[in-house]
């Protein structure tokens, strides 16, 4: 355990009083009572784990000494996030779900992530049921869950005023918990103005449901709309955007979120690293019977890999299979460190169904330090879709 404070030389110095002429008599004993209280401070603070002065900590990435894990900022608030997550899937698959939330929180995981529409809500249920039974500290914990399709009602979708307060109350109820650290407002409604959704939104944080907000799938340009509406009437801006981010996937986190990033301070929780499995490298060779694509809900994702682009696409991964190896790691996990590089990141969702498909991405994070600039530079000649423009990127 560790504990800074912030040490100044205020207080330890005599009091100047403001009347020159009269001498402060009590000066030298107010500084040495000042000094006790201080050598009490430090005293207390040694024996509870190592002192520091505050700044000399980095707060913008740190590590967790037994389990590896990085920390990061969720944008340029004061949250701190594993640098990987866990995303929609491990809930989907009842059975594993324990096994998958249990590994990943020993790893050092901290951040779960949901959504009322999940499932119909019965994902919800399962992350609440989990972190009861396993009594997990919730200040441990980084909860996060998405408002907008809440049931087959007018009133139970969208992001009006009622549906985020009512929708997030459900949320809560099925989670069992009396807050989640972010909500994010899921795609933007064009029915409800923003000013609205902003009020909403300050409105679940004022009341203790929420620690922050967020929002999933929204543009760079409503992301700025809404801060603007913040600012203009004292309200509460998000500080995070969930975006789609991947080897193929690239131009609106690498292109439109950056200048928010550096201007108003909102980060990016990435989802899908491995494009729904394409980048795992098991559609090579065509669609397995066992795979995701083989599905009749996923036909979709079929046609994407089967089409020209697919095959292009399956060209280009398997020559970064080369690289990967060069580098000692999985296609996955080189695909998951590539995420990571970017400096607006502050986590990186993980969809994983299975406890080995979860350990090996967890490993994500020893290969991180292995993508050096020149070997961005030999995927990005790959992979021939970096967009145009300077990107600065941490290690």
């Amino acid at each position: 355990m560790q504990v800074s404070f912030a040490c100044t030389d205020h207080g330890l110095k005599a009091p100047r009083t403001s009347e020159p002429n009269k001498q402060n008599t009590s000066s030298p004993n107010t500084a040495s009572a000042a000094r006790a209280r201080f050598r009490t401070v430090a005293l207390i603070a040694r024996s509870l784990g190592s002192f520091a002065h505050r700044h000399h900590i980095s707060l913008k990435e740190s590590t967790g000494k037994l389990t590896g894990m990085k920390y990061r900022n969720l944008g340029k608030s004061g949250l701190r996030v594993s640098c990987l997550g866990l995303g929609k899937h491990f809930l989907i698959y009842k059975p594993v779900a324990e096994q998958l939330m249990t590994i990943a929180y020993e790893n050092g995981v901290n951040l779960f992530d949901t959504a009322e529409v999940y499932s119909a809500g019965k994902a919800e249920i399962i992350l609440g049921n989990i972190i009861k039974k396993k009594c997990w500290r919730r200040s441990s914990l980084v909860i996060t869950t998405k408002l907008y399709w809440g049931g087959k009602a007018e009133t139970e979708r969208g992001l009006s005023r009622k549906h985020i307060i009512e929708g997030l109350k459900g949320s809560l109820q099925r989670l069992q918990l009396e807050y989640v650290d972010v909500v994010f407002a899921n795609r933007p409604d064009s029915n409800t103005p923003m000013e609205e959704i902003v009020r909403a939104m300050t409105h679940v944080i004022n009341h203790g449901m929420s620690m922050y907000w967020g929002t999933s799938r929204w543009s760079a340009m409503e992301i700025m709309e809404a801060y603007s509406v913040a600012r203009q009437f004292n309200l509460i801006p998000p500080v995070c955007e969930q975006a789609e981010y991947h080897l193929f996937q690239r131009d609106k986190v690498e292109m439109q979120l950056p200048e928010l990033y550096h201007k108003i301070g909102v980060g990016v929780v990435s989802w899908s690293p491995l494009a729904c499995g394409i980048i795992t490298g098991k559609y090579e060779n065509g669609i397995p019977e066992s795979s995701r694509a083989s599905l009749k809900s996923y036909q979709w994702l079929k046609e994407k890999i089967l089409s020209e682009d697919g095959r292009k696409q399956q060209a280009k991964l398997k020559e970064l299979t080369h690289i990967a190896e060069k580098l000692s790691c999985t296609l996955p996990q080189l695909a998951i460190a590539w995420c990571l590089r970017n400096e607006g990141v502050s986590s990186v969702l993980l969809g994983t169904s299975n406890p080995a498909q979860l350990t090996e991405n967890l490993g994500a994070i020893q290969v991180l330090p292995k993508i050096t600039a020149l070997v961005a530079s030999d995927i990005d000649k790959i992979l021939g879709n970096r967009p145009q423009s300077k990107k600065d990127y941490h290690h």
